[in-house]
Parts: structure tokens; sequence; C-alpha cells
């Protein structure tokens, strides 16, 4: 019996001395493993750049416009432009004539939000009736600027194979009061070699979908190229996805322009199932950057990558698809004002669809609201303020008669209630001072976003009074009605997550 219990207890120590090993033996191999790609990853990270920065094309910054909006600390802003140009192989793919003029088939304004969890993309349907403002020619002259023209002709400007992405950045910004910080063109071999990259992106059509409904012109239905429901695409079919128009849906642009979003939102959703690894994002890097062209700011592997990896932390389901608000008019579209104009004093103030302050920390990190004796950032009159209950007095510091009425309805606009608008004893003020009561400065921000460069001063008396000096009175008079203070409920009721079944809603076609 003894014999016994001390053979048990010896075959008890063995088999703890072999564990101990073996999670020793799995502790070195996990270790060796991590060492070794770290090495790899060391030694490869020359390679890796150097062959993206081959493969990336920019465009001159020269034709970008000296009329721009100012720069903001909220958000970031870019502009990306599908391309059907046939240069580069890219007719194989697209069909048409390789001598033609570079088109933008399909564009579309992304707004991140500063917090670095919320974006939104805006597209601009390509017959949309915009004015362009004078782009630069190949001969280094300045076009015309055009009214009422077509959205698509302004990356037509100058009439070359691969287009003009700075003339469209100038409509665009004209269009929105946004600055766009880079711009991005992906044509139609990249578009196609992206979803190769990836595995694949799913989609769903409502009908089967045969090969006259990509080409009208053919004289009989031919084969048939997608099957009813879902189904996974890359390469030429995911482009014939995108690009196919009549024959399914309403057969309008529009129609295709939210199965364009919603490839794009199942696009996004495979490259985050997918994982963020090198191994995956080094040939959907390799793939984006051998059929893309950048503005300069984006010109290098390591600009790319910090742009890339700044998106990392967005949610799909706070990635938002709209369309920007419009109408038929004739057979072109036209855009929806004062809808629209919502939408883009939201984006600039970088308020949500929902009507949030998603503005975080700022680009650079600095906090988004005024500190006492600070100027109030560059916001404007025609930017929404969340200001009921707000009460304020107004104050005209110059000589300058009816420009208390001018700031007091300015600010009833917003919904600030004014107590008061009088002129004030001194009359010799250069700049807007905001005064403000104690525990009053978040209220007197928001009063102070109605007026860029406006001081903000502590006093001790309760209330909040707007001093009214020189450079208010300096400012162009404000639009006698200011854009709603929310985006109207069909813009953000009508937008797609990047998080959606690809089966859900298919109205689009």
């Amino acid at each position: 019996m003894t014999d016994s219990r001390q053979a048990s207890r010896r075959r008890a120590r063995a088999a703890a001395v072999r564990g101990r090993r073996r999670r020793r033996s799995k502790g070195r191999t996990a270790l060796a493993a991590a060492v070794s790609l770290l090495v790899l990853g060391a030694a490869g990270a020359g390679w890796v750049y150097t062959r993206l920065n081959g493969n990336i094309s920019t465009f001159s910054a020269d034709g970008v416009s000296g009329d721009r909006p100012p720069a903001s600390t909220k958000g970031s802003n870019v502009l990306v432009i599908g391309s059907d140009a046939r240069t580069g192989g890219n007719i194989a793919l697209g069909g048409g004539d390789a001598d033609d003029i570079g088109r933008s088939d399909t564009a579309f304004l992304l707004h991140t939000y500063a917090d670095q969890k919320h974006a939104v993309a805006v597209s601009i349907p390509r017959d949309t009736l915009v004015d362009i403002p004078p782009c630069k020619l190949p001969d280094g002259s300045w076009s015309a600027p055009q009214s009422g023209a077509m959205f698509n002709a302004a990356y037509s400007v100058g009439e070359t194979p691969e287009g003009n992405p700075a003339c469209t950045q100038n409509t665009v910004e004209k269009l929105t009061g946004l600055r766009v910080d880079h711009t991005v063109v992906v044509d139609f071999k990249g578009f196609a070699a992206m979803t190769e990259a990836v595995g694949g992106v799913q989609v769903c059509l409502p009908q089967d979908v045969y090969q006259r409904d990509l080409n009208p012109h053919r004289p009989t239905r031919g084969k048939r190229i997608f099957a009813k429901g879902p189904q996974t695409v890359s390469g030429q079919q995911a482009l014939d996805y995108v690009r196919i128009r009549h024959g399914i849906g309403d057969g309008s642009d529009i129609g295709r322009i939210k199965r364009q979003q919603a490839f794009v939102a199942s696009l996004l959703k495979q490259i985050k199932s997918d994982g963020l690894t090198p191994s995956k994002l080094l040939p959907l890097a390799d793939a984006a950057t051998r059929s893309m062209t950048v503005d300069p700011g984006l010109g290098t592997a390591d600009k790319l990558v910090a742009f890339a990896m700044s998106m990392k932390d967005i949610d799909l389901h706070n990635t938002k698809f709209v369309t920007v608000p419009w109408k038929y008019q004739g057979a072109r579209v036209a855009i929806v004002h004062p809808d629209a104009d919502a939408l883009w004093a939201a984006l600039r103030a970088d308020r949500t669809l929902d009507g949030q302050d998603a503005g975080g920390s700022g680009k650079n990190g600095s906090a988004a609201s005024p500190s006492p004796g600070a100027e109030a950032p560059a916001s404007g009159a025609d930017t929404p303020v969340s200001s009921t209950g707000v009460s304020v007095a107004v104050h005209n510091g110059t000589t300058v008669p009816g420009l208390a009425a001018r700031a007091a309805e300015m600010l009833e606009g917003h919904g600030f209630t004014v107590t008061e608008a009088t002129t004030a004893t001194v009359r010799d003020q250069a700049t807007t001072v905001i005064e403000y009561g104690p525990g009053q400065e978040e209220q007197a921000g928001k009063a102070a976003r109605v007026f860029p460069g406006a001081r903000l001063t502590p006093v001790t008396a309760r209330g909040i009074t707007v001093l009214l000096g020189r450079t208010y009175a300096d400012e162009p008079e404000a639009p006698a009605s200011p854009p709603p203070a929310h985006i109207p409920a069909q813009v953000s009721e009508d937008a797609r997550s990047a998080d959606d079944n690809p089966c859900s809603d298919l109205s689009y076609g």
C-alpha cells in the first residue's frame, strides 16, 4: 500500500514537470515568433516603404485656389474622387476611348470628426449644377469661372487624360465652405485591385442582372452577370456592380450613388473584420497606391500610413453615408437650400447628423472651448449654435448705426434670447468683447462662436454682454435667414451606416 502511494506521488511529480516543460516550450515558441516578426518587420520596413513610395503619384498643388475657406481645428475633410480615366490600362476595365479626357465618375467628401470616433461621407451627384471657380489650365493660365455647370465638369477642366483633381477640390471648397485637407483620386484599376486584395466584398441585389443592364446598347439581354441576393464580388465584377445604372432600381445616378455607398460601407466592414495587421494591410496598401493619385500632403508612404492610422478607431456604426440634399431640375440635379447649408454648417461645427458635438480635442489636441481672454474660434455667423435659454445683451461700441439690431437679429436666428440692443457709452471699440459673469463661461463661449475673433472677458456682475467693435462692423452682413439649427430629418434618416446589412434597404437597386 505504501509502495503504491509512493508510486502515485512519483507519477504526479513527473506529470507536473512535463507540464512545466510544455508551458515553457510554448512560451519560448511564442516569444521566438514575436521576436521573429519584429526582426522581419524591421528588416522589411525599408523595402515596404520603398515599394509604396514608388507606387504613389501626386498632382500639383499649384492648381489649388488661393481663395480658400479657413483651416479648421475641428475634424478633417478628405475629397475622394473616382476617376473613369482610360489611361494606364484602365480602358481594359472600363471600355471607352483611350485618348478621352479624364472625368470624375463619382465623388464624396469624407469628414472625420475631431473625436476620431465618427465620420460621415457626403456624396455629390456628378450631374449636380454648381459654380466652378477659376482653375489652372495646362498652359499655366486660369480658366474663367463657370456658373450652373455640371459638377463632374470640374475634373475635365483643361481636357487632359489625367483630369484636374485640383479644380474639383476648388469647386467642393466653394460649394461647401469647408477646407479640403486632402484629395485622393482612385481609378478603375485601383478600385478593382483593392477589392481583390481584401478577398472580395459582400453585396446584395434585388434581382438578376444581365449584360444589357450594364450596356444598354447591346441588342440582346446577354448573359447573367449577377444573381439576385447576397454574393461576394471582386475585380471586374465589383467594378461592374458599382458602375451599373440601367435596368436596376430606378435607373438613376442617385440610385447608383446609394449602391456605391453600400459598397464602400461593405468594403470598410471587410477591412475591419480582417484586422489591421501587416499581412492584411500590405496587399491592400500596395493595390491602392498603384492606381491612386493624391495631393502632395499624402505623397509618401509615411504620410499615407499616418493618415490611415488616424482613422483606425472610427466605429463602423458611427461611419455614415449620405447624399447632399438634392432635387431634379430638368435632367440635372439641383442642390436644395437651406437643407444643404445646414449640412455643411454642421460639418464645419463638427456636429454629427443627430446634432451631437463630436469636436473632441481638435486636430492639434487643444481644447475646443475658448478660455477667458482668448479669441473665439472662427466659426462664423453661418454656423448654427445650440443656444436655447442663453440670454445676451448687445451694445454697439461703434459709430456705425444699426449695428446692435443687426447683431441681435443674428443672435436670435441662432436661438439666443436678446434682452436689449442699445448703443454703448463708449463708441470707439476696436474689437468685439463678450463679458460674462461667474459660472457663465460656457454660455459666453456659445455667443463667441457667432462673432469670430471676439475676446472673452470675465466680470463680477451676472449676465452676458456683447460689446460690438469695429471688427464686426467691417464684416459683410450675414444672410437674413441663417441655415437651420439642425440637419433636416430626411438627411439623417436616409443615412447608411458602415455596419448595415448589405441586404437592408434595397430600394436603391
